[in-house]
C-alpha cells in the first residue's frame, strides 16, 4: 500500500477521530483539522502520545469557513456539527460550514488534484415518503424549518460536489451517513442514542418523543468508518448510503438498552420536535453492490461498547 497524506476535516469529532485512527493504523500520514466546536483532543485518548511522536500525525486548529493551503492526496470532509443541539445553536454558522466550508475544501482539492469525500447525511431525505430510502430519492425537506440549516446545507454541499465533478472533472465521493453511534459521542449532544444511554446510567426516566413508534437504523462507528474508506477508494462518484439497515422503534431501543444495562427503565413521553423524521432506514443495495459493504457489529455488541464508554465519560467507572 502506498502511504498517502490524508486530510480529515472535523477530525477530532466523534466519527472523525475514529477515522483518523483507522487511517493512521493503515500507515498513512494524517492531518486532523478541527476548530474544536464539538471536536475534542480527548477523543484520541491514550493514543495521543503515540500519534504526537509518530511523525505521521498533525493537528491543525482551523475553521473550514476560512481557506487553507495544504498538500494532500485525499480529503475526508467531515467538518460540521451533526446533532440538532449543536447545529441549531448557531444555524447561520452551520449553513456557512456546510456551504462555504465545502466550497473551500473543493477549492483545495482542485488545486492539488486530491480526491475528496463529502460526509453528507440521511437528513437530505428529510421526513421520507419512500421507505427505505434509496439514493435516487430526492427527499422531503422543509427548506425553512429549524433543521434546514443542516438538511439544506448538506444538500447544497452535494450540489457543489457534483458541479465541481462535472465542471472540473474533480474526483469526488459522497457518503450519505445514517445514524451512527459508539465511543467518543458527546454526552450532551442531544442524539437519541446518547440521550437514552446517559439517562439510563443516571437512573433518570428515558425521554421518548412522540409515541415511540418512530424508527431509526443505528450503525456502529467502526462499520461506518469501514464504509467511508471503501467509498473513498472506489471509482464511484454518485451518492452512496452508509449505515445499518436494521430498523427499530425508539421503544425497542429502550428495551435493548434496558437489557444491556440490566436495569429497569421508565419511559417519559414528550411531544415530537418540529420536522423530526418518523422513519429512517437506508437502502444499502448500492453500497453492497459497489463497495462490498456490510455492517458487522450487532446492536447488542455496539451497545455494550458504547455503554462502557459513557460509564467512564460520566465518571461512573
Amino acid at each position: 500500500m502506498t502511504r498517502q497524506t490524508i486530510l480529515v476535516t472535523g477530525g477530532a469529532g466523534f466519527i472523525g477521530s475514529h477515522l483518523c485512527l483507522r487511517l493512521f493504523d493503515e500507515g498513512h500520514h494524517v492531518i486532523c483539522l478541527d476548530n474544536y466546536f464539538t471536536g475534542r483532543i480527548e477523543n484520541f485518548g491514550d493514543r495521543y502520545q503515540e500519534l504526537l511522536l509518530s511523525g505521521r500525525f498533525e493537528w491543525i486548529r482551523h475553521d473550514v469557513i476560512q481557506p487553507i493551503i495544504l498538500e494532500v492526496d485525499q480529503i475526508y470532509h467531515l467538518a460540521c456539527p451533526a446533532s440538532p443541539v449543536h447545529y441549531q445553536y448557531n444555524p447561520v454558522k452551520t449553513i456557512k460550514t456546510n456551504v462555504i466550508g465545502t466550497y473551500n475544501m473543493l477549492g483545495l482539492a482542485k488545486r492539488v488534484r486530491a480526491r475528496i469525500l463529502q460526509a453528507s447525511t440521511s437528513e437530505v431525505y428529510g421526513d421520507p415518503t419512500i421507505h427505505p430510502q434509496p439514493e435516487t430519492y430526492w427527499g422531503n425537506v422543509n427548506p425553512i424549518g429549524i433543521r434546514s440549516c443542516y438538511d439544506e446545507g448538506k444538500r447544497v454541499a452535494e450540489t457543489l460536489m457534483m458541479d465541481y465533478h462535472r465542471q472540473h472533472k474533480l474526483p469526488i465521493r459522497i457518503a450519505r451517513i445514517f445514524n451512527t453511534y459508539g465511543p467518543n459521542m458527546s454526552v450532551n449532544d442531544g442524539r437519541v442514542m446518547s440521550n437514552f444511554i446517559c439517562q439510563a446510567l443516571r437512573g433518570e426516566p428515558i425521554t421518548v418523543y412522540g409515541d415511540g413508534t418512530q424508527t431509526r437504523s443505528f450503525c456502529y462507528v467502526s462499520d461506518l468508518v469501514d464504509g467511508l474508506i471503501r467509498l473513498m477508494n472506489s471509482d464511484f462518484h454518485e451518492p452512496v448510503n452508509l449505515g445499518n439497515d436494521e430498523e427499530l422503534t425508539m421503544l425497542r431501543l429502550v428495551q435493548a438498552i434496558e437489557a444491556a444495562t440490566r436495569r429497569p427503565l421508565k419511559v417519559e413521553h414528550k411531544p415530537l420536535p418540529q420536522d423530526d423524521p418518523t422513519r429512517r432506514r437506508p437502502d444499502l443495495t448500492r453500497a453492497r453492490k459497489i463497495l462490498g459493504y456490510e455492517p458487522k457489529v450487532s446492536l447488542e455488541e455496539g451497545l455494550k461498547k458504547t455503554i462502557g464508554y459513557f460509564e467512564h465519560a460520566l465518571g461512573l467507572k
